[in-house]
């Protein structure tokens, strides 16, 4: 598990750091989104740490939850994200990282996580 940051020891500008609401592990859902035909890609998982290295790389980086380590997005498949912009949602557990995608965006291989995931069967309200 992660261990939530002292504000003084985030590698992060102090006010982009406290504007984060982080979970319990001190981790932030970051959804990824392709910069140009607005595509949502996938969900991931970014501590303070992993956020910085996105801010200052131009490439995604996330906290692996299962492996308990960074994991910088296309470093072993080749599938490549590159940083497009990075906003943060207005209660600050949320970050919205645009990118442009080398490649597939799921370790399944497909474009994206939503399309191997599939979608569920909901009520579609009619158009008014």
């Amino acid at each position: 598990m992660t261990r939530v940051p002292d504000l003084i020891d985030s590698p992060l500008d102090p006010a982009v750091a406290a504007r984060l609401k982080r979970d319990d592990a001190g981790l932030v859902a970051a959804i990824v989104q392709q910069h140009d035909t607005g595509e949502v890609l996938m969900l991931g998982w970014m501590d303070d740490e992993a956020l910085h290295r996105t801010l200052t790389t131009g490439r995604v980086t996330f906290w692996s939850r299962s492996r308990q380590e960074y994991w910088r997005k296309g470093d072993t498949s080749g599938h490549v994200q590159h940083v497009r912009s990075v906003a943060i949602d207005c209660d600050g557990d949320a970050l919205l990282v645009k990118v442009d995608q080398v490649g597939a965006a799921c370790h399944t291989g497909a474009r994206t996580c939503f399309e191997a995931g599939g979608e569920l069967p909901a009520v579609v309200e009619e158009d008014r």
